[in-house]
């Protein structure tokens, strides 16, 4: 019984000594908003990973750092912008972002990639085009949406479109912004940029198109009720899932010096006929 008990208790010594195995993703969600949950639903019913999840906003502190040495996870998945700021430091494993305003407006490490949330620029130029609208102006922070508006006014030439680009570097900067567009512009083009797009500046951006007489394009439809002409929609959970087939593949090649930045495979465009019909406006295509 003795060299029983003794193999008992050596099996048991080398299994407390062990390290803990490593999940193969460590999952940094912001908050535990159901759009971001709903792109983990899609997410991970591309990439069945074992995977170890994180809320950011249930914590006052998180060292995601030591917790990457720590639990030693063969990828990084960040949900949201407070998740991927949250590894901006982290240089051992590869990031895969999602829904993520900065992901597309900053320039990026070459292990941090992922999918954007917002429509490509020439997806808008073309929605422009459509309209028959030829001057557009857009407030924009430099910080946050500087880079991707780089990318419009170069293509923006080629759909016949001018673009009007008023910088705001603080929120309560916007209406002076907005006099200098008065009688200059055709359309108001809103981006998610977080220091234009506040609750109040969307009031007073929505007003600034219907006295202005112009249509306000936007990047998610819940403005057409408060008087937006159209939008160019994302789907989250169709993010997920790309994620998530990125990730996968990262993890099956592993080769990660390098994670691409992709942008939304899916996006739809929703309008508001009411709006279009009054501003007499062509309607567009691609519904």
């Amino acid at each position: 019984m003795r060299p029983l008990t003794l193999c008992i208790l050596l099996l048991l010594a080398s299994v407390m000594a062990a390290p803990a195995l490593a999940s193969d993703l460590l999952i940094l969600q912001s908050s535990r908003s159901p759009v971001y949950s709903e792109a983990l639903r899609g997410f991970r019913a591309a990439a069945k990973s074992n995977e170890q999840p994180l809320v950011l906003s249930d914590y006052a502190e998180v060292d995601v750092q030591r917790l990457v040495r720590e639990e030693r996870p063969r990828l990084v998945v960040a949900v949201g912008d407070k998740a991927l700021t949250a590894c901006r430091k982290i240089r051992e494993v590869p990031v895969v972002s999602m829904l993520a305003l900065s992901l597309s407006q900053k320039s990026q490490l070459d292990h941090v990639g992922g999918v954007t949330m917002i429509a490509p620029p020439e997806r808008y130029l073309e929605l422009f085009g459509q309209l028959g609208v030829k001057r557009v102006g857009v407030l924009y922070d430099p910080k946050l949406s500087g880079l991707y508006l780089r990318r419009a006014g170069a293509d923006a030439a080629d759909y016949g479109v001018s673009l009007n680009m008023e910088p705001v570097r603080n929120s309560r900067d916007l209406q002076g912004k907005l006099e200098k567009l008065k009688g200059e512009v055709d359309l108001l083009w809103l981006l998610p940029d977080s220091t234009v797009v506040t609750t109040v500046n969307m009031e007073a951006l929505l007003l600034f198109s219907m006295t202005e007489g112009i249509p306000a394009v936007t990047f998610t439809s819940q403005y057409l009720k408060n008087g937006a002409a159209a939008s160019l929609d994302i789907d989250p959970h169709d993010i997920g899932v790309q994620a998530g087939e990125l990730t996968l593949s990262l993890l099956r090649s592993g080769v990660y010096h390098k994670v691409p930045v992709l942008e939304p495979r899916k996006v739809r465009l929703q309008v508001n006929e009411s709006v279009l019909r009054k501003l007499r406006l062509k309607m567009p295509e691609g519904r």
